[in-house]
């Protein structure tokens, strides 16, 4: 990916869509402690519960529509010529919706579920229950949100670091810089040479580490960064 760009986001460029960010300091998201809905622990403890969050996180994405953000970004891909690679943090599909191809759900999607039993990965478009059986292993495993829980391994983190590693630009776009390992990325690309970029609401958490930053409205800030990224022909 010499020369490409690599661009994190976060739950910041889904809110203007309607859906609730999730911050790491006050423990709650959707009126939930996080150690209920986002833990394997709070899974185990109450399966009922957790398949009722994501239910209705289901929902929520579902009556959601991708933003200028989400679009901006998806006609970014199209149109440049170099690598582009987007990770996300968020577990909706807007991104996808929007159109964006080369895209790394690196915790996890709310319309996947997964089976604990024989590691099977099925989409689940409606709601999920406790009571529901995995068709692939004759419902001997337990069913679960296809999403990575905080004590869990973020997906394909090897395909990041080398992107990483690579890239002469990374951007980073409405996040916290609260969870880790994407709070570190700034620093990954940052030593390896590339000129960090932060587009957020505010400051995040490590906004010292970057030689850039806008703020202000994901629709607004996100659009103007990359079309004057595409006509520079960075």
């Amino acid at each position: 990916m010499t020369g490409g760009i690599v661009v994190l986001t976060g739950a910041g460029i889904s809110a203007e869509s309607g859906l609730k960010t999730f911050r790491a300091e006050d423990g709650l998201w959707e009126e939930h402690r996080v150690e209920d809905v986002a833990t394997p622990e709070g899974f185990a403890a109450n399966p009922a519960l957790v398949h009722r969050f994501y239910n209705a996180r289901r929902r929520a994405v579902r009556a959601a529509e991708p933003n200028a953000a989400h679009i901006a970004l998806a006609e970014f891909e199209k149109n440049y010529a170099g690598e582009f690679l987007l990770v996300t943090q968020n577990i909706d599909d807007l991104h996808g919706r929007a159109g964006s191809r080369n895209m790394i759900h690196m915790h996890g999607g709310v319309f996947r579920i997964c089976c604990a039993g024989c590691g099977g990965v099925f989409a689940a478009e409606g709601d999920v229950f406790e009571t529901d059986k995995c068709g692939g292993c004759g419902g001997a495993g337990t069913l679960r949100p296809d999403i990575v829980w905080f004590g869990e391994m973020p997906r394909e983190m090897e395909r990041i670091y080398a992107a990483l590693a690579r890239a002469s630009v990374f951007v980073s776009v409405g996040t916290s810089g609260n969870v880790y390992p994407a709070a570190g990325f700034v620093r990954q690309a940052r030593a390896a040479g590339a000129e960090c970029v932060e587009l957020n609401l505010e400051p995040s958490a490590g906004s010292g580490f970057f030689h850039r930053a806008f703020y202000g409205p994901a629709t607004e800030v996100v659009g103007e960064f990359f079309a004057k990224t595409l006509a520079a022909g960075k």
